[in-house]
C-alpha cells in the first residue's frame, strides 16, 4: 500500500499546525518590533520557523494518529482519515512521523539555534509522550495538561529570532536557564494565553461532542464530571486569562507605564478577555439541542473562542508597532466584538 503525498499530508493535519504556526509568526513579529523593526531577516526567520514548525507539529500529529489507529475508526468524527480509510497502512504514518519530526528539529538546529530546536522537541515529545500515549486515555484533565504542547509555537518563533540564544550545557541549572531565559516575558505570556485558552475552548465543543470519546475509552470533562462542573471549570480558566491580560502591557519592555500604547493595549486585551469570558457564562446546559445535538450557547463560546485568540495576537502585534498601531487594535476588537454579538442576536 503507497498512499498518496496528498494522503501523507493529511496525516500532519495541515490546517490545525497552519493556525499554530501564525501564534509563531505573531510572536517573530513582535520580538522584531520590540528590538528595532522588521527587516529582511524577519522574513527569513518566518518562513524557518513555517517550515520547521510544520515538519515538527505535523510528525507529532501523524505519531498520535499512529497511536489512535484503534479508536479512529471507530469515531465518526475520525474514521475519515487516512489510516482508518485505508489509505495510509499504520507502519507508514509511524515512520513517516518520525522522520519529518527529526528533520524539523534539525531543520532549527542548522538554520535556527539550539533553543528553538529544544522547545520543538519538546513539544513533539510532550505531545507524544505525554498527552496521547499517558494522559488521553487516562484522565478529563488530559486537554488541560496535553494542551502545554500546542502552546509552544510562540516560544519557539521567539527563540527563533533571539540572537545568542544556545543551550549551556555546563550544569542542569545553567541548561535550565539557557532553556527558559529568552529576553523578555512576551513569549511567556503568548504560551500561558494559548495554555489558559485551550480548556474553555476545548470543553464548549466537548458539553455537546464528546459521547463519541466516551464510547472509546477517552473520558472527557463532561461526562466523567458533568455538564455544571464542566462549565464551573471553564469560568475558573476564563478568570485566569482576564487576570493575565491585565499584565500583557507590563510584558512589553518598550512601552512606558504613562504612554497611551500602555492603557490602550490593556484595556483592550481585559476587554476582550471579558467579553469571552462572557460567552461561557452564558452557556446554558438545559438548553435543547437541535437535531444534531448542537446546543447554540456552546457552540457559539465556541466559535467566538477562536476569534479571540486570534484578536488577542492581532492586538499584541499591533501594539508593538506603537500608539498608532494600538489604537488600530483597538478598532479592529470593536468592529468585530459588534459584529460578532450582532450575528448571535441576529
Amino acid at each position: 500500500m503507497a498512499g498518496t503525498l496528498s494522503d501523507f499530508l493529511s496525516l500532519t493535519k495541515p490546517r490545525v499546525v497552519i493556525l499554530l504556526q501564525i501564534t509563531a509568526i505573531c510572536s517573530i513579529i513582535v520580538h522584531d518590533m520590540t528590538r528595532g523593526g522588521l527587516e529582511f531577516g524577519s522574513i527569513r526567520t518566518m518562513g524557518i520557523v513555517l517550515v520547521g514548525g510544520f515538519l515538527t507539529a505535523g510528525g507529532a500529529n501523524s505519531i498520535n494518529m499512529w497511536y489512535d489507529r484503534d479508536i479512529d475508526p471507530i469515531m465518526k468524527r475520525t474514521s475519515g482519515r487516512a489510516i482508518p480509510s485505508g489509505k495510509v497502512n499504520s507502519g507508514q504514518a509511524l515512520i513517516f512521523g518520525i522522520v519529518i519530526s527529526f528533520l524539523g528539529v534539525f531543520w532549527f538546529v542548522a538554520l535556527a539555534n539550539s533553543v528553538a530546536a529544544f522547545w520543538s522537541a519538546f513539544s513533539i515529545l510532550f505531545y507524544v509522550l505525554v498527552y496521547s500515549m499517558w494522559l488521553k486515555r487516562r484522565t478529563p484533565q488530559n486537554i488541560v495538561i496535553g494542551g502545554i504542547a500546542g502552546s509552544t509555537p510562540p516560544i519557539i518563533g521567539w527563540a527563533a529570532s533571539e540572537e545568542g540564544l544556545s543551550i549551556s550545557m555546563d550544569s542542569v541549572e545553567s541548561m535550565t536557564y539557557s532553556v527558559l531565559e529568552l529576553g523578555s516575558p512576551l513569549p511567556w505570556f503568548m504560551f500561558a494565553l494559548i495554555f489558559l485558552w485551550t480548556p474553555p475552548h476545548f470543553w464548549a465543543l466537548a458539553l455537546y461532542r464528546s459521547k463519541e470519546y466516551a464510547e472509546v475509552g477517552v473520558p472527557m470533562m463532561p461526562n466523567e464530571k458533568g455538564a455544571n462542573r464542566t462549565i464551573l471549570e471553564m469560568k475558573f480558566y476564563c478568570l485566569m486569562l482576564v487576570l493575565l491580560s491585565i499584565t500583557s502591557p507590563f510584558c512589553f519592555e518598550t512601552i512606558s507605564e504613562d504612554g497611551w500604547s500602555f492603557h490602550l493595549l490593556g484595556w483592550n486585551a481585559v476587554g476582550l478577555s471579558i467579553w469571552y469570558a462572557s460567552t461561557v457564562w452564558r452557556i446554558d446546559v438545559s438548553e435543547e439541542p437541535d437535531e444534531t445535538g448542537r446546543i447554540a450557547s456552546a457552540a457559539n463560546s465556541f466559535f467566538v473562542s477562536m476569534l479571540y485568540l486570534a484578536l488577542m495576537f492581532v492586538v499584541l502585534v499591533s501594539a508593538s508597532f506603537g500608539t498608532i498601531g494600538a489604537m488600530i487594535g483597538v478598532f479592529i476588537s470593536l468592529g468585530m466584538i459588534g459584529k460578532s454579538e450582532l450575528s448571535t442576536s441576529s
